[in-house]
């Protein structure tokens, strides 16, 4: 490579650089700005959750002005934004612990079930959209429209309460609320957070079998909703890519059809593919409110929930922030996984 190609590849890779930097940063701005205003326009008093609606008006007045609120509205979120940029997410009301403490602490659960329900969406959903989409009009693509349909259809409180009574109260195949027994609490250290890991490393087999017991059900729900989204969409790819002139090519020249299905229809659809498992997957680690809620699972979409009805305005803040930062990552990780499975964006 000459000195003059080197110095543009050096240069485009420090273009794409900074453009992704700013981007980065101006989503982030953008994010935390949205929310910092709703939160101000709220009817939520953030002074009577810190004193009680019993304080006397000095108190209230001054608590008023020590968290700034006499400011102008952009005077408050300058001050928010360099506390967050130093990692001061503030105080919970509620648990009157730092709310970043409160979320390093909630959010490995949600990252848990959220991960085991994606799993079993791509794993179930995927090969059901590609059958589904390659015989279309058939009985399988019937079947999967039906499951998919039932899986938009069914709140999923609803979903999760049965469950509760059938595979728990009846049956007793999986074990109750929460993410373990009473017994078998704080037995393993957290290490990460997440119990099936922790206790498999600490070699803690009952433990880990206690923690499957109480996250298959919810991850099952979950996992049900996600592959009900990803067969679906899976479906109108393949129909879309088998209706190609390549597969048809491919036919002509030999291949079997389930040959151009899945080695020539399937490869071309991983990138909007991808793009629908990072959304699925992003709207469960936000907090799955309802099922977590239901099975009284200690993640971040029950922490958001019990902070918004105590007005704990800080730990609603600091939760929201997180979630848009999650949403962030996962699309930055797919723009990464774009470049590996279409070879054309590599160099975009």
């Amino acid at each position: 490579m000459q000195d003059g190609e080197r110095t543009s590849v050096v240069r485009g890779a420090l273009q794409r650089i900074g453009s992704f930097l700013v981007t980065l940063a101006l989503t982030f701005l953008g994010l935390t700005a949205v929310t910092f205003l709703i939160s101000r326009l709220t009817k939520i008093d953030p002074v009577l959750a810190i004193v009680g609606d019993k304080a006397s008006n000095e108190v209230y007045q001054r608590t008023f002005v020590a968290l700034g609120l006499d400011q102008p509205v952009i005077v408050q979120y300058g001050a928010y934004l360099k506390r967050l940029l130093s990692g001061d997410f503030g105080v919970s009301v509620l648990t009157a612990q730092p709310v970043l403490s409160d979320l390093v602490r909630v959010f490995p659960a949600t990252f848990e079930l959220a991960t085991i329900a994606t799993i079993i969406g791509v794993l179930v959903g995927v090969p059901a959209g590609v059958i589904a989409g390659a015989r279309k009009g058939r009985w399988p693509d019937h079947l999967v429209r039906v499951v998919g349909l039932f899986g938009y259809s069914v709140p999923v409180f609803w979903l999760g309460l049965v469950g509760l009574f059938v595979f728990y109260g009846k049956l007793g195949w999986v074990s109750g609320t929460g993410r373990l027994d009473i017994f078998y609490e704080d037995i393993v250290t957290p290490h990460t957070g997440v119990i099936l890991i922790d206790s498999a490393v600490a070699g803690e087999w009952q433990i880990f079998g206690n923690a499957f017991g109480h996250l298959i059900l919810p991850a099952g729900i979950l996992g049900y909703y996600s592959l009900a989204y990803v067969a679906r969409m899976t479906r109108s790819f393949m129909i879309d890519q088998l209706s190609q002139e390549y597969v048809t090519a491919a036919r002509i020249k030999g291949r079997s059809f389930w040959g151009a299905v899945w080695l020539h229809a399937f490869p071309n659809i991983l990138v909007p593919l991808i793009t629908v498992i990072g959304l699925s997957y992003a709207s469960l680690l936000e907090g799955a409110v309802l099922t977590e809620t239901v099975f009284a699972w200690p993640g971040l979409g029950l922490y958001i929930t019990r902070a918004l009805f105590n007005s704990d305005m800080n730990a609603v803040l600091g939760g929201t922030v997180l979630v848009g930062a999650v949403f962030i990552g996962v699309n930055l990780f797919c723009d990464l996984l774009y470049k590996v499975f279409d070879p054309r964006l590599r160099n975009a």
